[in-house]
């Protein structure tokens, strides 16, 4: 599954199966690329004891992204799954990327997990972006908390990025969203810059000193003491106004002391609720460290203020039919009922599917359902059939611990389910179930290939179909107007992924050509043609005539045949030949190459033979007629045109009107939404908008989102018909 971690020797084959859902916390890591969700993802498992000192395990692999494309873009391009132990607790890391391409992977980390650990990067701050997978969260109500990262970082400011989080995160209430510990600095070097040593609790009072590679505790010096007064009287009240005893905060504003296990114990409900937002402080370990900073103190807010599965409220559940069948939350002993949340392909096991189970208990070996949602539109296959499970196994860097099986709230690879997608629902064979799904977003970015050479054509249709199995967020779309194989991305890098997974895993080198928009050609005004088709050259010849007038029909008519041939002068049994040759033409285009729609053509008059005639010779006719009154009238090219609907903060609304402005578009009105944005409606050439995912990410940093969808064809201008036609002219 591109997995970030490795057992230590001593670990060599063991994997730890959950015995019960309040034994699990499964935690997605969300956060900007470059964060430091991958580090950080590799200091706590090396705190936790899942690797060694050096972060390598006896097949010399390495706590970090093995996949080679991961490799060769330094960043997390899928979901990975990273299982730790901690107090007899077993966390599912969930490492999701941070570049915008890859949202559908953090789309399926966010319906694996229960709670979501938000890295924020002291040097970069919080991004549009980020900022909008939090008001996801906040939506669903998930549990959060803030990890900041890269305080090595010259300039860093612990307490200034904290300000930036509250302000970014605590809208509503910014007093939800404070540290549980301070940076404790060392002396400063020569460049002014004091490193971060060690960390002071807040709540406990004790400082946490790492600087020797492993956590030690000492009680502050007294100038450190006035320090956490101030900043732990905050966090209380913040604690106590979140607090479900409505008479604590009565009692603490009378000078009550309220005790330590008091506090802990309302601040891990509050997390747990959604409704407290801790701030965190983390490193990674130095070299031949054992505990990275902030780690200890991280683990111990996972497995104590997160929740468990039995917490989190499950997705609906229906039966194939459609209707709604109530399932127990969590319950090992109830009706299966699983969710694939990614698909992978592995050159020597092939496919493995990783899968949250939300009720009963899956087995290696069994056989199961597989329930998905017909996502033909997407290219994927509608599928709903029985299949026989394989070996159930965790991830371990490159390797798979075999798992006995896998409980309700738990998360585990299964191989061998050869039909099942992203997205699909496992259940009992005799009890077939299917969950609701989650929002994916659609791809908009066209990208049209062919095949490199005659052996990649014959691998290029099964390529692709694994492809889109894989990645419900991409679309594979074979186009009967263009004849071109498109797929549809989220975004140039996603493009790039897909492409380097076409060549490396399934063997098929393609070209990226032009994508090409479905023109269509029209006729300006009324025309009139003529087809003769005579030819003799021994035996029976060829004659057919037939004269026509086109005319021009409102938008939507399609193509429309009149017969007003009189005295025979068609004979019947050839009328419908005129027609067939007419249509034949116009499919063809009489332009451009484009086809022709929206007109109607009338057959006025023609001759015959009575030897020579035939169906053949009057289609002929009638395309030659149709050809004629092409080359005497205007013809206009049609473009489509979308309505495009684009959602962006208000901040960026002017840039965005203005730029759609500029891609010959009309802007049909805006109406403001909840958060500060704007909904900006348009109906925007088709052949515009072919990069805009691109660019308006680019416009609008990445804070705008778009969808798009047609609306009719409707005349080019001259000057760019000319330049469509040129084109056509000079392709080969």
């Amino acid at each position: 599954m591109g997995d970030k971690a490795n057992t230590t020797p001593g670990a060599a084959g063991r994997a730890m199966a959950a015995d019960r859902p309040a034994s699990v916390r499964n935690v997605v890591l969300v956060g900007h690329s470059g964060a430091g969700k991958t580090t950080l993802v590799e200091a706590l498992a090396l705190t936790a004891g899942a690797v060694n000192r050096a972060g390598r395990v006896e097949d010399g692999g390495t706590v970090s992204d093995y996949d080679e494309i991961e490799h060769r873009q330094h960043r997390s391009v899928q979901l990975s799954l990273v299982p730790v132990e901690q107090d007899g607790v077993k966390i599912n890391l969930l490492d999701t990327p941070g570049y915008a391409d890859f949202v559908g992977e953090l789309r399926a980390g966010l319906r694996a997990a229960d709670a979501a650990l938000f890295v924020v990067s002291a040097s970069d701050g919080v991004d549009g972006s980020t900022r909008m997978v939090w008001d996801e969260c906040a939506a669903v109500g998930m549990p959060r908390a803030i990890v900041i990262t890269h305080l090595e970082a010259a300039r860093s400011d612990f307490d200034e990025m904290t300000r930036t989080c509250a302000e970014a995160f605590g809208a509503d209430d910014p007093d939800a969203v404070l540290p549980l510990y301070l940076p404790l600095h060392g002396p400063e070097g020569p460049d002014g810059h004091a490193p971060v040593t060690g960390l002071m609790g807040l709540l406990t009072q004790k400082l946490f000193d790492y600087s020797s590679g492993e956590r030690k505790e000492s009680e502050p010096a007294p100038e450190q003491l006035t320090r956490i007064e101030e900043a732990r009287n905050r966090l209380i009240e913040g604690i106590i106004a979140e607090s479900e005893d409505e008479t604590l905060m009565d009692r603490y504003l009378g000078g009550e002391r309220i005790g330590l296990d008091t506090l802990v114990r309302d601040l891990e409900q509050a997390v747990a609720r959604g409704t407290f937002f801790p701030v965190l402080a983390a490193a990674p370990a130095t070299d031949g460290a054992r505990q990275g900073l902030g780690t200890v103190e991280l683990l111990e807010l996972v497995t104590g203020g997160f929740p468990t599965p039995l917490e989190r409220e499950a997705p609906a559940v229906s039966t194939l039919d459609g209707k709604p069948r109530e399932v127990t939350p969590c319950d090992p002993d109830g009706p299966l009922v699983a969710e694939v949340v990614k698909t992978a392909s592995d050159p020597y096991v092939g496919r493995i599917s990783l899968v949250r189970v939300f009720s009963g208990t899956l087995r290696p070996d069994e056989t199961v359902h597989v329930s998905g949602h017909g996502l033909t539109d997407r290219g994927h296959e509608d599928h709903d059939v029985d299949e026989r499970i394989g070996a159930l196994s965790v991830p371990f860097g490159k390797q798979q611990r075999p798992l006995a099986h896998c409980i309700a709230g738990d998360l585990a690879c299964v191989a061998k389910l050869n039909r099942a997608e992203t997205g699909d629902t496992l259940s009992a064979k005799d009890d077939p179930l299917l969950m609701e799904p989650w929002e994916m977003p659609d791809p908009l970015l066209p990208l049209a290939i062919q095949a490199h050479s005659k052996p990649d054509e014959d691998k290029l249709s099964q390529g692709l179909a694994r492809l889109v199995a894989e990645d419900p967020t991409m679309r594979l779309e074979q186009n009967q107007d263009t004849h071109q194989v498109v797929l549809w991305c989220l975004g140039e890098a996603h493009a790039d992924v897909a492409l380097e997974r076409l060549r490396s895993r399934y063997g098929v080198q393609v070209d990226v050509v032009p994508h090409k928009v479905a023109l269509r050609e029209t006729f300006a005004g009324r025309s009139a043609g003529r087809g003769r088709h005579v030819k003799q050259s021994g035996g029976h010849g060829q004659y057919a005539i037939c004269e026509i007038e086109v005319e021009p029909l409102p938008g939507g008519s399609g193509i429309e045949f009149v017969d007003k041939v009189v005295g025979g002068a068609v004979p019947r049994q050839f009328i419908p030949s005129v027609e067939k040759g007419i249509r034949a033409q116009a499919a063809k285009g009489v332009s451009a190459g484009h086809p022709l729609i929206d007109v109607r053509v009338t057959l006025l008059d023609g001759k015959a033979h009575s030897v020579d005639s035939s169906d053949a010779a009057f289609q002929t006719a009638g395309a030659l007629a149709l050809r004629e009154a092409a080359r005497d009238a205007t013809i206009h090219l049609l473009e489509p045109v979308a309505e495009v609907t684009v959602l962006v903060g208000d901040d960026y609304v002017g840039a965005v009107m203005s730029d759609l402005s500029g891609r010959r578009g009309r802007v049909l009105g805006t109406e403001q939404t909840v958060g500060g944005r704007t909904l900006v409606r348009a109906e925007v050439p088709e052949i515009e908008i072919g990069r805009y995912a691109i660019d308006l990410r680019s416009l609008s940093h990445g804070t705008a989102s778009f969808s798009r969808s047609y609306a009719r064809h409707e005349p080019m201008p001259p000057q760019v018909a000319a330049k469509v036609r040129e084109q056509a002219d000079d392709a080969p």
